[in-house]
């Protein structure tokens, strides 16, 4: 017999299995004799009230024994010989369209401007010990893309999107813990992440597909409205329809489309700063215990919202018991991103604080006093260049972090109590940013469009929470890699360029997602338009 329960629990008691069974003994009148298994489906914690729950949706096997697999499991056939189609960039959109394209019984082509996900992580220890950024390898270029070593959260809003059971299971089979399948926020962590996108690739491989590293798409060939393939780096020439999914920070390849009449928008993004917390502090507020989690939970998350003079301010990409990194992808800037191991076990908890931008923001925002201005008017006006008003913007205010960081990779930052009441840090906290940090006026040359929503959300987000607002978190400069600046036009229908055929826009980069499996759901949505364009 089967049966499942909804249970709300103590911590101590979801942490272990006969605890588990002793309490549905004793509330749900069930004979410990009968019980043979459990099995937890979902798993979340509420914390809104002083006593901490554990949500729990667990299934119980009476006299029998589980049959069933813990994750569904995918086919994937040989398609060797079968009609190509080239995926541009092995980011979570690109490698899940290709394991789609696989199942579809297409051949897919990876190329890859990065390197492996063993070999980039050779360079991302150089951007922190010798300050350096290879632009072909670093945490927004290479095997697994932007997430695949800045955190791996799998959480997602994106429901009526896709299949998001499907992107986890299919992470499941390739080496994720099957925990990702129960929690509210699943999260795989940067540890373990690159082994699953090696045994991605290994499919892909394996089924007869082909992976080209350090491979980068200097150039569509288009010929009238349809797409005929792409030109690299190398050399070479391959023709085939193309997925174009080469994540939010391929900025050569949104210039190569404005210059080549390739239609595409400026879209809103978000800019800020990573804030960072002793993850002690935030498990103190959060758990409303000055012990802090204590033995049976996890590093505690938080999530702010609100709205400061027409524009939305809020945190992004919350990682507990995690580490603030370079995310660099270029020379002469500074950009920073968060990420958490598994055991989210570090002790500091950091978050990305942003506040939401227009694209008809741009009017009001000046970097005067960082000695640095972004395009003119006429400039952003140009009917060949507006399109990338919004990434012009991203690169000024990247530069002009760099020169506050003494034009390294050791970024400006302050604290957070400071910030609001516009004060230098004369010190600064421990941090977990390894290239170091260095002390600086960001109320003063950060545009006052961004420092003065974040100024007044930080204090609403203190009055919220209790001890939020404090000296002992640094702010940290600058979080501009939120999303794409730049949508490429899609037909709703086809998921093909609106003008030219055979062009797929994926994922992130595309405008069309925002995080790991999002972007997965969209690469799956575009394999799936593939297979469609080649039917008559």
């Amino acid at each position: 017999m089967i049966q499942e329960y909804q249970l709300r629990v103590l911590p101590e008691v979801a942490a272990n299995e006969q605890r588990l069974k002793e309490y549905l003994v004793q509330e749900k009148g069930l004979n410990m004799r009968d019980i043979t298994a459990t099995r937890i489906l979902k798993r979340s914690i509420d914390a809104r009230q002083r006593t901490i729950f554990v949500n729990l949706g667990i299934r119980v096997y009476q006299n029998e024994m589980p049959k069933d697999e813990e994750f569904q499991n995918t086919i994937y056939n040989n398609v060797e010989g079968k009609p190509q189609v080239i995926v541009v960039g092995a980011g979570p959109g690109g490698l899940f369209a290709a394991l789609k394209l696989i199942e579809l019984g297409l051949r897919p082509i990876i190329v890859e401007r990065g390197k492996d996900v063993r070999e980039r992580k050779k360079d991302l220890a150089l951007i922190s010990r010798e300050h350096t950024v290879n632009p072909e390898s670093n945490y927004s270029f290479g095997e697994g893309g932007a997430g695949a070593y800045s955190d791996g959260k799998l959480y997602t809003r994106s429901k009526k999107r896709g299949n998001v059971d499907k992107i986890l299971n299919v992470f499941c089979q390739h080496g994720a813990p099957t925990a990702i399948l129960i929690d509210a926020h699943p999260h795989i962590g940067t540890d373990k992440l690159p082994r699953v996108i090696e045994n991605m690739r290994n499919t892909i491989l394996e089924c007869g597909g082909e992976v080209h590293f350090e491979t980068r798409m200097d150039a569509l060939i288009i010929e009238g409205d349809e797409i005929k393939g792409i030109e690299t780096n190398t050399g070479q020439t391959i023709l085939g329809p193309v997925i174009l999914a080469t994540g939010h920070s391929a900025r050569d390849v949104y210039r190569w489309l404005a210059d080549n009449n390739v239609e595409i928008e400026a879209k809103g993004i978000a800019v800020g700063v990573r804030l960072e917390h002793p993850s002690e502090l935030i498990d103190q507020i959060q758990y409303h215990n000055k012990n802090g989690r204590g033995k049976y939970l996890p590093a505690a998350e938080y999530s702010f919202v609100t709205q400061v003079n027409g524009r939305g301010v809020y945190s992004f990409c919350m990682c507990p018991g995690g580490f603030v990194v370079p995310a660099a992808s270029g020379p002469q800037q500074i950009v920073v991103n968060g990420m958490s191991p598994s055991n989210r076990g570090s002790r500091w908890s950091n978050s990305g604080m942003v506040v939401e931008l227009r694209p008809e923001d741009l009017e009001q925002l000046t970097i005067d006093n960082a000695q640095l201005t972004i395009p003119s008017q006429q400039q952003r006006n140009s009917a060949a260049n507006c399109q990338l008003n919004m990434m012009y913007f991203q690169e000024a205010l990247e530069a002009a972090c760099w020169q506050q960081g003494n034009m390294r990779q050791t970024a400006p930052a302050q604290r957070m109590l400071d910030f609001t009441r516009k004060k230098l840090s004369y010190d600064l906290p421990e941090s977990s940013y390894a290239p170091g940090l260095i002390s600086s006026p960001l109320h003063f040359w950060m545009p006052s469009f961004l420092t003065e929503r974040l100024s007044k959300g930080f204090q609403q987000f203190g009055r919220y929470s209790h001890g939020f607002l404090t000296n002992e978190a640094v702010m940290i400069g600058i979080e501009t890699r939120t999303s794409a600046p730049v949508r490429i036009i899609r037909d709703k229908d086809t998921l093909q360029h609106i003008r030219i055929k055979g062009l797929f826009p994926c994922g992130e980069g595309a405008g069309y997602a925002g995080g790991i499996v999002s972007a997965g759901i969209d690469g799956e949505r575009c394999a799936e338009a593939v297979a469609n364009y080649f039917k008559p």
